[in-house]
Parts: structure tokens; C-alpha cells; sequence
């Protein structure tokens, strides 16, 4: 199983790559293969050419590459809820949870939560260009081996942008340099309320992997179950992964990062977050119009979710 991830070292979706590096694929039967493909929507396109079988990404990024749900489901949730944050420069004189901060600033994001943060900014009543917001791409974050995040910080602390939307880990990177601070984010009440169902970290596949190969994709989902169950139980799980895979500075932050997350961690796909999420891709012109919930959802993988 090629499992595609647009950023690996973050916390966003770790719980796949941590289901790899500790073997829990491996225990259903799965011999699975992380890759890295970056930005998001070259991820979908990837799994929707049939290059990979698996995206660990943001579930809404999906219809970058299936228009309207066809063709690809959600098969259980990595991580609950809309999960960057927003860092700003340090020196400014902005309090958390200000989102009129913003205006007249250079800030960075990569295609796929650039929407969100897009229609979060549309929400809060900011206009791009009256208000002067300069919302894009970062310098340098083009490349496909490129960790968007702790690349960010990086280019943050040269002060070529003036704050950025990403992960967690390139948060906290940021943070702990000194470079930044943190002023949004919405899962834990930093930020508008409604910007938390736009999105949530999930395992998606193509609808004709499913047909083909049924017990591989539930075991992959399985494998996901069994490695949130053993990160909550004891989350210094996550530095033997990140020794593994990670440069040494984030190698020594994604327990903490992943302990803070524990609370996300849950498989299962309700309905209210399909419809939240659906409702943002309508708003944002990515979804046509209202689709049932079986359409998005791999429905026959619900029941592991629980076991």
C-alpha cells in the first residue's frame, strides 16, 4: 500500500505515519509504504491517476482531484477538526484569537489550507486586497520534498512573511525560536468557532482501490484504530517515530505535539462533520451542491472504527 502524506514531519497527520514506522500495518497483513507528495492537491491527483492508494491529508482536499465526491472515500479520521494554526511575528503587538490582525500582512499558506484560511479571513469580514493581506505562497515551499511548516518558521524568522498557516510542529518551531507566536487556532477556542468544521485530518482512498482490494483498506483503517489507542496510552510512541524520520530539533517535539492532539484522536467520521465540511466546500465553490453522507464516506469501514 503507497501511502501518500503532503507534509511528514507535523503532527497533522501522524497517526498514519506513526501506523507505518510502528508497525501496525504490518500486524493486519499490509505492507505499506509512506511517500511523500507535496502540495496537497498533487497528492489527490495521485491517488485519482492511480500512482498511490492512500492520501493521509485533509479530508476536504480531496475533490481537488474528484469533483463532488466521485470516485474516492473518507475511511476514518486521523484527527478531528480543522487543524493549522496561524503564527504571526513575534514583534507584533497582537493578542490570540485577533483575526483583523492580519490586514496589511504578508501571510503564507500552501494550496488546500490556503482555502480554509482563505474563507475563515471571508467569515471574519476581511477583503484581501482593501485590507491589504497578501495571502500566498511561500518562498522556496515549492519543491515536492519540502516540509511546508518547518519551512515556514524558517523563512518567518528571515522575515521575508510576516506570519503563516500550517501545522503545529511548524508552529511550534516557530514559537520556540522566538520567531513567532501563536494567534489562531480554532480547535482549541483560539479563533472563530465555525472555522473548526471546514476540514479534518483523514485516511482517504479511490473508490476502485476499495473495490480491489476491500481487506487491505480494512486493515489500514484498523491499523489507524489500534495506533490512536496506543498513542493515548502512551504518547513517547511518537519520539521513537520521530528519531526515525524527523530532524532532531522536531524529532524531540512531536510527543508533546501528539499528546496535545490526544483529544482528536478518534476514527470515526460523524455526519455532523461530513455536513460541516461539505457546507464550507459548497461556500468556498469546491462542491457543486448537498451530497449524502455514503458518498464521502466509506460506510462499510464504520464498524471497525469501534473495535
Amino acid at each position: 500500500m503507497r501511502i501518500a502524506v503532503p507534509d511528514l514531519v507535523s503532527n497533522s497527520y501522524f497517526p498514519a505515519v506513526a501506523a507505518v514506522e510502528l508497525g501496525h500495518f504490518k500486524a493486519e497483513g499490509v505492507d505499506a509504504e509512506l511517500q511523500m507528495i507535496s502540495p496537497i492537491p498533487r497528492a489527490m491527483a495521485a491517488l485519482r491517476d492511480g500512482e498511490i492508494d492512500v492520501v493521509a491529508g485533509p479530508a476536504h482536499a480531496t475533490l481537488a482531484a474528484f469533483p463532488d465526491w466521485q470516485g474516492a472515500k473518507v475511511v476514518a479520521t486521523l484527527a478531528k477538526q480543522t487543524f493549522w494554526l496561524l503564527v504571526l511575528r513575534a514583534d507584533l503587538d497582537v493578542e490570540p484569537g485577533d483575526v483583523q490582525a492580519v490586514k496589511g500582512l504578508r501571510i503564507g499558506a500552501a494550496p488546500g489550507p490556503e482555502q480554509a484560511f482563505r474563507h475563515l479571513l471571508t467569515e471574519a469580514g476581511i477583503d484581501l486586497v482593501r485590507d491589504g493581506v497578501e495571502l500566498g505562497r511561500v518562498p522556496g515551499a515549492e519543491g515536492h520534498d519540502v516540509n511546508f511548516g518547518v519551512h515556514a518558521a524558517g523563512v518567518l524568522e528571515r522575515g521575508e512573511i510576516d506570519g503563516f498557516w500550517a501545522n503545529a510542529m511548524g508552529c511550534e518551531v516557530a514559537v520556540q525560536s522566538g520567531a513567532g507566536k501563536v494567534i489562531l487556532d480554532v480547535r482549541r477556542g483560539i479563533g472563530p468557532f465555525s472555522a473548526t468544521g471546514y476540514t479534518f485530518a483523514a485516511l482517504v482512498t479511490s473508490d476502485s482501490h476499495i473495490d480491489k482490494s476491500l481487506d487491505e483498506v480494512a486493515g489500514a483503517v484498523r491499523a489507524i484504530v489500534k495506533v490512536q489507542k496506543d498513542l493515548k496510552s502512551d504518547p513517547s510512541l511518537a519520539t521513537q517515530v520521530g528519531q526515525r524520520l524527523f530532524p532532531a530539533q522536531e524529532a524531540e517535539m512531536i510527543a508533546a505535539l501528539v499528546e496535545r492532539d490526544l483529544p482528536f484522536y478518534d476514527p470515526s467520521i460523524p455526519e455532523t462533520a461530513v455536513e460541516a465540511m461539505n457546507r464550507f466546500a459548497q461556500e468556498t465553490g469546491i462542491l457543486s451542491g448537498p451530497v449524502p453522507y455514503d458518498r464521502v464516506v466509506g460506510t462499510q469501514f464504520s464498524g471497525i472504527w469501534s473495535e
